[in-house]
């Protein structure tokens, strides 16, 4: 981007943002059309600035922005409104999402789709219209599939079709391989049926839940390269039962 160009009305999100300098604030923003992008907000945490308010996660927004290099300048932040607050358990959700994001996203690297999979998350958190843990599920999923890391959850590794009462040992690069190929004794294995309900995105059978939930676990902690996420770290110690994040 060139030091001139400017962005305006660029719907966005709030993913994190810390004290910078006395008065202004340095967030990171999640755009739909140029993906995370890192902003000095000037004089944001001044008593009269406009921006006080608004620059709140999980929110919509509709943002504008100028400059070039990594950093850009917050030029203005408009709340659009219509997500309802989060609290408890569904706002430690949200800040998992904003850690993987963050996470695994590099700067600057657009994905419409996932921006829409990201919002569609946070409404259904608010609404509780689903289960939590499907919300997680759907979201990594989406997410791994923008970042090039998308799973093959209808065949197997030499392109047979799953078979639902099989196990499986889903291995990276290669995909889910039949357990007499692979070993008996392995404790990540899962079954056919759990691969095809997630391609479908179907949690209700509690063996699929589970499942996918070790799965995503081990697949996402790989990508991330040894890296702690502090949200479920925190949610574990606040809400220690068998349903913490991931």
């Amino acid at each position: 981007m060139s030091a001139r160009q400017r962005i305006d009305q660029q719907p966005g999100f709030v993913l994190h943002s810390y004290p910078y300098r006395e008065t202004s604030l340095i967030i990171e923003v999640f755009s739909r059309d140029h993906g995370r992008v890192g902003l000095v907000a000037k004089g944001a945490r001044r008593p009269m600035s406009q921006l006080r308010g608004v620059l709140m996660a999980f929110q919509p927004l509709l943002i504008d922005w100028s400059g070039g290099g990594e950093m850009k300048t917050l030029v203005r932040a408009e709340w659009q409104g219509g997500q309802p607050l989060l609290g408890g358990q569904a706002l430690l959700c949200a800040y998992y999402l904003n850690e993987l994001i963050l996470r695994l996203m590099p700067r600057e690297d657009a994905h419409p789709a996932l921006h829409e999979a990201y919002g569609e998350a946070l409404r259904a958190l608010a609404l509780t219209c689903d289960p939590q843990e499907v919300i997680l599920r759907r979201f990594e999923l989406a997410l791994l599939q923008e970042l090039g890391y998308g799973l093959e959850l209808e065949q197997d590794c030499d392109g047979r079709p799953l078979q639902p009462e099989g196990r499986y040992a889903y291995i990276i690069e290669r995909g889910a391989v039949p357990v007499e190929l692979y070993g008996l004794d392995d404790p990540g294995t899962v079954t056919g049926r759990t691969l095809l309900d997630m391609a479908r995105g179907d949690f209700r059978n509690p063996e699929s839940l589970a499942g996918s939930k070790a799965l995503m676990r081990r697949l996402i902690q790989h990508y991330l390269g040894g890296q702690v996420l502090q949200s479920r770290r925190v949610f574990t110690e606040l809400f220690a039962y068998p349903g913490d994040l991931s």
